[in-house]
């Protein structure tokens, strides 16, 4: 069997060593791998199904699942485990994923399939129908992939606590008796929860755990005292954008048109426009006259080696100084 080298959440890794530990043949909800679709892609992707034994305090399985990242090196690296060497040395990144997100694509697989408007139906049944629109979508359609999505990986996901409670916040539900629920997927209910998430996202206390958000808002000027206005703005736009990196495109777009960002658009235009106008940065100038200075030195000492010397000069290499005393000689200590 390979071995990897992986990052996981702590409680995580705190059950799967209690499972182990416990029993090492356990295999009933020891975390498993499944192939779904990207949200933002549609690509086969690999996520981690995690879900613990029963809580021992309410009786609830606290689910998760994860998403699974690959950091490949960019040249060939091993890694070593006491005088055993692994020849792999990716290291792969398990990170906790709103299951919210994975949602999307394999729900609005039945509409795109349908062409038309879905109606309300169990939960078991329209992940029957979008697990057979995602494999052959998976199979032949534009996102298709050598790593095909398997109906049963759809079904697992589905099964998961956390999928559950996910589908109440994207799709529109009836109770048709206490035993009966029907769900059909709801676009307007799927923005509805992205703003929460984006005013999550955009308050200072998160955009301030990460330099690269700070970075960003400095460099657009947002972060002066002047532009304070504008602040919140530029916070909920860069929550917008990093939302994206799981949302299809016409979600990104809708999400982003949901807010009005014309004083921010405007405040980044006259600052392009600004810098374009600038003179060229001070850095080039100093590289610029060094090259300048290196040119002209070098001009001048081949001037200098191709030059004849002067009438003076050429004297004095004829005249006779035997006899003559050193000119170093008049700088030594005289002795009596």
């Amino acid at each position: 069997m390979d071995t990897h080298f992986s990052v996981l959440p702590l409680d995580v890794i705190d059950t799967v060593t209690f499972q182990l530990g416990s029993n090492p043949n356990y295999t009933t909800r020891s975390p498993r791998f499944l192939r779904l679709p990207h949200p933002r892609t549609g690509i086969a992707s690999l996520f981690l199904a995690h879900e613990p034994e029963t809580s021992e305090s309410d009786g609830v399985r606290i689910s998760k699942i994860l998403e699974v990242q690959a950091v490949a090196p960019p040249n060939a690296r091993s890694w070593f485990i006491g005088d055993e060497v692994v020849s792999d040395g990716k290291l792969l990144v398990m990170t906790p994923v709103d299951p919210l997100f994975l949602l999307i694509p394999i729900l609005r697989a039945i509409k795109q399939h349908d062409g038309g408007t879905v109606n309300f139906r169990p939960a078991e049944d329209m992940f029957e129908d979008a697990a057979r629109c995602v494999t052959e979508t998976s199979r032949t359609g534009v996102a298709a992939s050598p790593d095909m999505i398997g109906v049963e990986d759809v079904m697992k996901f589905a099964a998961l606590e956390c999928t559950k409670n996910a589908m109440k916040r994207v799709c529109d539900m009836k109770e048709i008796t206490t035993e009966i629920t029907v769900f059909r997927y709801s676009s307007e209910k799927v923005l509805q929860h992205l703003r929460k998430k984006v005013v999550t996202l955009s308050t200072p206390r998160i955009t301030e755990m990460s330099r690269s958000l700070i970075r960003s808002l400095a460099k657009d000027g947002l972060m002066e005292d002047k532009h304070e206005d504008l602040l919140d703005l530029g916070r909920t736009k860069l929550a917008c954008e990093l939302l994206a990196q799981y949302l299809p495109q016409d979600i990104q777009e809708e999400l982003l048109g949901s807010y009005d960002f014309t004083r921010l658009d405007a405040h980044l235009k006259v600052l392009q426009e600004e810098q374009s106008i600038l003179p060229p940065d001070s850095s080039s100038i100093i590289k610029k006259s060094k090259a300048t200075a290196a040119g002209l030195s070098a001009d001048s000492k081949k001037r200098k080696k191709d030059g004849k010397s002067s009438q003076g000069v050429e004297k004095l290499k004829k005249a006779n100084v035997s006899g003559m005393s050193k000119l170093s000689t008049f700088f030594t200590k005289k002795t009596t």
